[in-house]
């Protein structure tokens, strides 16, 4: 019997692998900005890869990518975190492997409350035009051009409800 049953689980085993070589890689992360008045844009820089990327990772297990995305932001720029509206989802192909990564607009704590985690050696806070200028890779300039502009109408709409509001309050 044992000697039965040991092939099965070396088959099994063996699928299973072969399955998490074929199947995504799952991430999230944020379209990060700081101010409301002059919005900026965190991008990060990876200290191996030598990259600047924007905020993201690869989400833990049984964890949710909304979480994910949070976590990695706050890990990466050092900022607490407000999650705003969902902006989109970059799918590319990295060492053999489909990548999936969804994003969140988010708003950064004016003030860092954390230390950079060891895989990030920077992080820089520019308007949306250098921003995208400063990202590494082809795909993430695209996709902040595509989805920025859409997070700085709500930045400024919310800026503008703001000044309204404390405008309302003075006698």
């Amino acid at each position: 019997r044992r000697q039965d049953s040991a092939p099965r689980y070396v088959m099994k085993k063996s699928k299973k692998k072969k399955a998490a070589r074929h199947s995504p890689i799952l991430a999230a992360g944020g379209i990060v900005t700081r101010g409301r008045a002059r919005p900026l844009f965190a991008v990060v820089r990876l200290r191996r890869q030598k990259s600047w990327v924007l905020p993201k990772g690869k989400l833990n297990r049984n964890e949710t990518a909304f979480a994910a995305a949070k976590r990695e932001a706050i890990e990466e720029t050092g900022h607490d975190m407000e999650v705003c509206e969902y902006l989109g989802t970059l799918a590319y192909t990295t060492s053999g492997r489909p990548k999936t990564v969804r994003f969140w607009r988010m708003e950064a704590s004016s003030k860092p409350v954390a230390k950079l985690m060891k895989d990030v050696s920077a992080v820089r806070w520019l308007p949306l035009a250098r921003a995208i200028g400063k990202l590494t890779h082809e795909r993430e300039k695209n996709f902040l051009a595509k989805v920025g502009p859409h997070a700085l109408s709500h930045l400024r709409r919310r800026h503008s409800e703001i000044l309204a509001a404390s405008r309302a309050k003075r006698p």
